[in-house]
């Protein structure tokens, strides 16, 4: 779509009270429905969820300052978790990166000076005081 007609669209849209806007809506779901292409990319999961809230309300006749309330939460909600979700993947990308770029035959680091075992293996290596002999 062309920027005229985009601003066009949206300055005949934002003077229009909002119940006759579910109508607009409702033509251009018609319309898509009968000649948009069948492999048109659809919305994401969370999106279509709060269409199909968001159609539901109108379906009810619930009041437009409602619906526009519910929307308004509605699409922070859908806002937070996209970006929990692109968070997620961007993680998960990182791990994948950091997983497949590590050498296959690295060791693990472990410092060689650390004692090991029991307390009666470090005896010798415990300070000890005036009079005491060590193990």
């Amino acid at each position: 779509m062309n920027d005229i007609l985009r601003e066009k669209l949206m300055r005949k849209l934002d003077m229009m009270p909002d119940d006759k806007l579910n109508q607009a809506l409702d033509y251009i779901d018609f319309l898509e429905s009968k000649y948009a292409p069948k492999n048109a990319v659809s919305p994401n999961p969370i999106r279509s969820f709060a269409e199909g809230v968001e159609s539901t309300l109108r379906a009810g006749k619930v009041g437009a300052s409602a619906i526009s309330g519910t929307m308004s939460i509605m699409n922070k909600a859908v806002g937070a978790i996209s970006e929990v979700a692109q968070a997620g993947k961007s993680v998960a990308t990182g791990l994948m990166g950091a997983a497949t770029s590590a050498p296959e035959n690295a060791q693990p680091e472990t410092p060689q000076d650390i004692p090991r075992g029991g307390p009666h293996e470090l005896g010798s290596k415990l300070p000890h005081t005036d009079g005491e002999t060590g193990t």
